[in-house]
């Protein structure tokens, strides 16, 4: 077997990555007082509005997600000959 070390096997890449991440989305929401959008409703212009929007959207596919595979999963053996 391949015992190769890869890069996020090292925990302190990990969170060299991780801090590297923070710092663009921190980024990204100071950018917000400073870009101007164009914006067709009055509730996109309120600060950090896409930020909250996403993560509400993340948020309701993971709950329609959990739902849809009560409806769509098969059994463990669906595949198996018989």
């Amino acid at each position: 077997m391949d015992e190769r070390k890869h890069f996020f096997d090292h925990p302190g890449n990990v969170k060299k990555v991780l801090r590297v991440f923070y710092v663009i989305c921190a980024g990204l929401l100071l950018a917000d007082f400073v870009v101007h959008r164009h914006v067709y409703h009055e509730w996109e212009g309120l600060w950090g509005f896409y930020a909250v929007y996403g993560f509400v959207a993340c948020v309701v596919l993971v709950l329609i997600a959990k739902e849809m595979r009560k409806l769509l999963m098969r059994g463990e053996d669906y595949y198996d000959d018989e």
